[in-house]
């Protein structure tokens, strides 16, 4: 039976016949070639040795071109760590002595300081127990400038056993022990501060002359004590240059009692540390029938109270001895 639509129909179903036939044609040609593209573009990147291989992999290699930025733009984004390490400088001027950045960095870490025997009758066993202080100084205060990003290099030791020559003075001195500005060192005689301090066996004597020694270090490295040696010297002779002096001598005893009262866990310290510490404060202060021109670490009194204040605080903030309303305290 036909169709009632015949042969017209017929026709057109046989155009559309051919057309499909053309299209199915183009259509697999145009997979062949997507194909050919794909195996060519694979051949970049896998590993061929040809020239158009070799030149990808290296852009694959370089890294992305630093963007640059102007003044503007980076002065609206937030600071980073190495930002801060770079663009921050020691205080100057006054600022340097009564608002160091250092009197906010907080309490200092109570980082471990297992400190070996000491025997103080022989110098190398006093070079190892001070060298091990002297590690554990540098940790605390690297650790604390860092909290403020303030750079810190830690002092040049030199404990000596045989005569030598600082860039201050020649050692032996009568002092057993002292930093040197000049060449940012630390002296301390193994023999000479026990001669000095009467054979004392108590380690934490010798470890809190370190920390003193090592105070005058952070205060050179937190900008302090540049400018008090410039304002001491501008006192002259119709000045008071020592009352500057009692001031730094001061702040270096609270800073040795911040980093002790810091470790006495680790060390270990005690109590009858703590009173052998103080007792040492008051013996190696200012006499009380002393001449004026020797008084130069303040009084027994002023003494064990800025270094009790360093133990119990642990913080740099509480040895600004250089703005306080009292003077009395730093006499």
């Amino acid at each position: 039976m036909r169709s009632r639509f015949g042969g017209p129909w017929n026709a057109v179903r046989g155009s559309q016949d051919t057309n499909k036939s053309a299209l199915s044609l183009l259509a697999g040609l145009l997979v062949v070639l997507s194909t050919l593209m794909l195996l060519s573009g694979t051949t970049v990147f896998d590993g061929s040795t040809g020239p158009g291989s070799v030149e990808k992999d290296e852009k694959q290699n370089v890294s992305e071109p630093e963007v640059t930025q102007s003044p503007g733009d980076r002065a609206q984004q937030p600071a980073t760590l190495p930002d801060l390490w770079t663009e921050l400088e020691p205080p100057t001027g006054q600022s340097a002595l009564v608002a160091n950045p250092l009197y906010d960095s907080g309490r200092l870490s109570p980082l471990p300081c297992p400190v070996p025997e000491v025997d103080v009758h022989d110098p190398e066993s006093m070079d190892e127990f001070l060298h091990g202080i002297a590690d554990c100084l540098d940790q605390a205060w690297q650790a604390q400038f860092a909290q403020v990003g303030l750079p810190f290099e830690p002092p040049e030791r030199v404990f000596w056993s045989e005569p030598g020559t600082s860039p201050c003075r020649p050692y032996p001195s009568a002092a057993g022990a002292f930093y040197c500005r000049a060449g940012q060192s630390i002296y301390i005689g193994t023999s000479d501060v026990v001669d000095k301090w009467n054979g004392a066996t108590q380690s934490v004597v010798y470890a809190s002359l370190l920390a003193h020694e090592y105070g005058h270090h952070v205060q050179g490295e937190s900008g302090l004590l540049e400018y008090y040696h410039e304002q001491r010297r501008l006192e002259g002779e119709d000045g008071d240059p020592n009352s500057w002096t009692r001031r730094s001598e001061l702040q270096a005893n609270c800073l040795a009692g911040v980093f002790l009262g810091s470790v006495r866990l680790s060390y270990p310290l005690s109590d009858g540390d703590l009173e052998i510490l103080l007792t040492d404060a008051a013996a190696t202060a200012d006499r009380e029938d002393g001449d004026e021109e020797e008084r130069t670490h303040g009084s027994a009194e002023n003494s064990v109270l800025w270094t009790e204040k360093g133990w119990e605080e642990q913080t740099p903030g509480a040895c600004n001895t250089w703005d306080v309303e009292d003077e009395e305290l730093v006499q």
